[in-house]
């Protein structure tokens, strides 16, 4: 489909912008989201599963790690530049006008649980912008920072009964002998590779048995909405620049390694840069693109996601053990630090909110360590 795109240069490169058709894309209103009776309830039995998952792994680890993306596998200084000329519809919040902030990216794998690589399970991304000033959400007012949390699926559990229901079946297995979930990850893996052949996927047999392929080739996806200003949508985090895109699909595991998915992305930073795109989805139907279930995928012939800022990373130690100390341990990521012009919308971002604080809470108190939100980039170790 033609649609019309227009360029612009930014430090010599040529970015996608925006299209000249005229999407009617749905204003954000109170009415958006629609919350169930029982949701509150909901919302505290995952807060309990998260903690017996955390409780559970600390004991055993004799450290007490995330309840969920526990493994860290990349710690990326980065720069995040809002493109200038954005049109009205993209020129909201943190994108109302042209400016460049430092940020920080944790590349992660999905589990509560340290497992080997050999492992499949989703990937994680957070971005965690610094320097951004505004209106910020209640729970996060008199910081800096604007949070965007990714998984390398553009789809999610329905609702906060579905989650629930997963995280349940994370923590029934969770004592199971690394060898058998293995076994079962390389199973889901096959079953998966066969529907793709076939033009289909299952979002299931995805979480569990994800290809072995370079995290960097991926993109990452919010899957769930939130508020961008006047409208609402879903976030995408895009590899651009040509060393990132050769990567899309490579296969990286190595049957004597544990920890593949962090060396391959330490070894590309050491020599390499690389370019994202960030880009927002607006909702413009919300029959077809619901705010309150996250399992169905926005069709982009509906609306295409289109581009807001260029993320840039360039050749660093992106896991000396001085910052993964300071990030794994002190920080915390949270789709509800950030401004109010981007809440978090739906169920399961609502049921985020109480479940990221009580775990990260949990974590520190456990650890004896402070809770950290940097005001600077040069807080960030080297």
């Amino acid at each position: 489909m033609d649609m019309n795109l227009d360029t612009e240069t930014l430090r010599g490169e040529t970015v996608k912008m925006q299209p000249k058709t005229q999407e009617i894309f749905v204003r954000y209103s109170e009415g958006v989201e629609t919350v169930p009776d029982g949701e509150a309830a909901t919302s505290d039995e995952i807060v309990a599963t998260l903690l017996e998952i955390a409780k559970k792994v600390g004991e055993r680890q004799r450290h007490t790690v995330r309840a969920v993306h526990a493994k860290s596998n990349g710690l990326v200084k980065v720069e995040v530049t809002v493109l200038p000329a954005l049109r009205e519809e993209l020129s909201q919040g943190l994108f109302a006008k042209p400016a460049s902030y430092s940020a920080l990216m944790r590349f992660s794998s999905e589990p509560g649980d340290i497992l080997s690589d050999h492992t499949s399970t989703p990937r994680g991304l957070a971005l965690k912008i610094i320097g951004v000033e505004g209106e910020m959400l209640p729970n996060h007012r008199g910081q800096l920072t604007q949070d965007f949390i990714f998984n390398n699926g553009s789809t999610f559990a329905a609702n906060a009964d579905a989650f629930l229901k997963a995280i349940q079946f994370r923590a029934k297995h969770l004592d199971d002998p690394d060898e058998l979930k293995q076994a079962v990850s390389s199973v889901a893996q096959a079953a998966e590779e066969t529907l793709e052949l076939v033009g289909r996927k299952s979002a299931f047999l995805k979480g569990i048995g994800h290809p072995q392929t370079h995290p960097l080739g991926e993109t990452y996806y919010t899957a769930v909405p939130l508020r961008f200003g006047d409208y609402f949508g879903k976030m995408q985090l895009v590899p651009v620049s040509d060393n990132l895109t050769a990567l899309r699909g490579k296969h990286v595991d190595h049957p004597h390694r544990w920890n593949t998915l962090k060396d391959s992305i330490v070894a590309f930073f050491q020599k390499e840069s690389a370019i994202w795109e960030l880009r927002v989805q607006l909702c413009t139907d919300l029959r077809k693109m619901p705010v309150e279930d996250a399992s169905v995928e926005w069709d982009e012939h509906l609306s295409p996601a289109l581009t807001v800022a260029r993320v840039t990373g360039q050749p660093q130690n992106v896991y000396s053990d001085a910052r993964r100390v300071w990030v794994d341990e002190q920080l915390s990521f949270n789709p509800w630090h950030g401004l109010a012009a981007h809440r978090p919308l739906g169920s399961i971002m609502r049921a985020r909110l109480k479940a990221y604080q009580a775990s990260s809470q949990f974590r520190h108190a456990a650890e004896g360590r402070r809770i950290v939100e940097p005001l600077s980039i040069e807080e960030l170790p080297d």
